[in-house]
């Protein structure tokens, strides 16, 4: 314990009341990484709704938590929090420090402290018996201090600006952008995430079809759209709950990162964001990211003139996911840039760590290490699911250039046909899909064996295509064939650029249903684009090294 034992070392008490706050504090442990004279301690502040699962991480973690009743009888040498609510003052330490929470204090709540005043500048939290709690009141940007010294000055005449070590941190991780996009299986896609903060005029409170409709409109092999939901709302309607509110939307392929780390990887990670009026469009901003918002039509909330209402004011609305292609497009170049509005909320960009180890250590009475002082990289997102293994597709051919765009079964777009995952998909999938298409099985059959025995399985298949590899399809029409499919990558300015096989066979099979007695012109070359990516298909007569390839 803190006052026990020999040798005593100062003791470091990190109380958080939420899983956003805990995370914080975890951004800024590295300030003490490498240092034995420090005992670091974790305890959970009640009274927050949002704690529940907020000690998870920890657990897993093997950090030393403290009973918030113990830690109360105890005495700490500093006491480092990210929030000033709750029982907070209750806490006996002989300094304590009060660090960034969240970007550009942007939103204030009527029900709690002073109406009009975000929590972290409020005097109803940040003053205990009219003195200032906290001995160091660290602040993201001048522009806030500015603030606090309006609405609260004993405690701005503690305050220091050092910056936000959670922006350094995902600065410092873009480094590892394509690793994560790789994770996230988005590959030459368009990484849209969709960002909600919590409460009642959040996003998914207001548009909790939202999601759905990007998935079901938005073709998967130009998109891939993530739901970053923030901790409060996860932890509010538990995760499982969320899961299965989403079914539909995740099914559909959307991803949602949990809401400890990853959500910062998905932001390293997007081309785009689109979101509410959460701060956390901030981040994505700084990192340079196109800022799309979803018609927040006010409320009670923003503050007006904080750096988030002054960039919602310039952002691009989202008007339907059928427009956004086109804005997403056209809008980088144009109008100001959202980077400088997040210049508002972010001061010394990559010096946070050290300017927060030297005011902590500081206020310890020691000497800090010498270690040098990096943010920790941001951790891999979980991987994406598979594909899914039934699509429906949409097909535009204009004489030998063929255009596809796929999208989840569920769409109520108009489409061409669907194409099915032989073996994968449901057998209704499989039975309503004029397209039946699989990767090398167990060798039990050869690629015009296991075709010919899928054409008279499924009578409702008009193609069946054995993807021998990457490059290389036997396509069997029911009418036409079989035919050898070559697939080569497209390759410029040194970048090799593939496109799914299975799209490459259903842009046959279009190409043979707008142009039937065209089949006997072999060979032939098709220009197909599929996304971002056009390659241009080699179509002749199977030989039998396609035939005959073990399937």
């Amino acid at each position: 314990m803190p006052d026990a034992g020999r040798n005593q070392r100062p003791s470091v008490l990190l109380a958080f009341r939420s899983a956003v706050a805990l995370n914080r504090l975890l951004d800024v442990l590295p300030v003490f990484g490498g240092d034995p004279r420090i005992d670091r301690w974790f305890t959970q502040v009640p009274g927050s709704r949002f704690g529940l699962d907020a000690l998870a991480a920890l657990d897993r973690s093997g950090a030393r938590v403290m009973d918030f009743e113990q830690a109360r009888h105890e005495r700490f040498d500093l006491i480092l929090s990210t929030s000033p609510k709750g029982a907070l003052t209750s806490l006996s330490g002989r300094v304590r420090a009060l660090l960034p929470h969240g970007a550009g204090f942007n939103k204030a709540f009527g029900t709690e402290g002073s109406p009009s005043l975000p929590s972290g500048l409020d005097p109803a939290f940040l003053l205990s018996e009219g003195e200032p709690w906290a001995d160091l009141h660290g602040l993201g940007h001048h522009e806030q201090l500015a603030r606090l010294t309006e609405y609260c000055p004993p405690a701005a005449a503690r305050a220091v600006v050092v910056g936000d070590p959670t922006l350094d941190r995902m600065r410092e991780s873009t480094g590892r952008r394509e690793t994560y996009r790789e994770r996230l299986g988005v590959g030459d896609r368009t990484l849209l995430a969709v960002l909600t903060t919590h409460g009642g005029e959040s996003l998914l409170a207001r548009r909790h079809d939202l999601p759905l409709e990007l998935a079901l409109h938005l073709p998967v092999d130009d998109y891939r759209v993530a739901l970053v939901v923030h901790p409060n709302e996860v932890s509010e309607r538990g995760p499982h709950n969320l899961a299965e509110q989403l079914r539909p939307a995740l099914q559909a392929g959307l991803l949602l990162p949990s809401s400890a780390q990853e959500w910062a990887s998905v932001l390293v990670a997007a081309d785009a964001v689109l979101t509410d009026h959460g701060s956390t469009a901030l981040y994505a901003a700084a990192l340079g990211r196109t800022v799309v918002l979803d018609g927040y039509d006010g409320g009670t909330e923003l503050i007006p003139g904080t750096p988030m209402a002054r960039l919602l004011a310039v952002a691009p609305r989202f008007t339907g996911a059928a427009a956004l292609p086109d804005l997403l497009r056209d809008h980088p170049g144009h109008g100001p840039d959202p980077a400088e509005f997040a210049a508002a909320a972010f001061a010394h960009p990559g010096r946070a760590l050290p300017l927060l180890r030297a005011e902590l250590y500081r206020l310890l009475g020691l000497a800090p290490p010498r270690t040098p002082l990096t943010p920790e990289l941001l951790p891999d997102p979980a991987p994406a699911r598979h594909p899914a293994p039934a699509l429906a597709v949409r097909a535009e051919v204009d004489g030998r250039r063929v255009r596809v765009e796929r999208f989840p079964v569920a769409t109520e777009l108009p489409v061409h046909h669907r194409s099915a995952r032989h073996g994968a998909a449901g057998l209704a999938e499989q039975r309503s899909a004029e397209v039946l298409w699989r990767h090398p099985g167990t060798g039990r059959w050869t690629a015009a064996g296991w075709a010919a025995h899928v054409l008279d399985e499924l009578p409702g298949c008009r193609v069946a295509a054995a993807l021998l590899s990457p490059e290389r399809c036997l396509l069997v029409h029911r009418r036409h064939g079989p035919f050898a499919l070559r697939v080569p990558p497209h390759r410029a300015a040194g970048r090799v650029r593939r496109i799914d096989p299975a799209a490459a066979v259903s842009a046959v099979y279009a190409w043979l249903v707008a142009r039937p007695d065209s089949a006997g012109d072999l060979p032939l070359e098709l220009d197909c684009t599929v996304g971002p990516v056009t390659v241009r298909l080699e179509l002749g007569p199977a030989g039998p090294d396609e035939r005959d390839a073990e399937f």
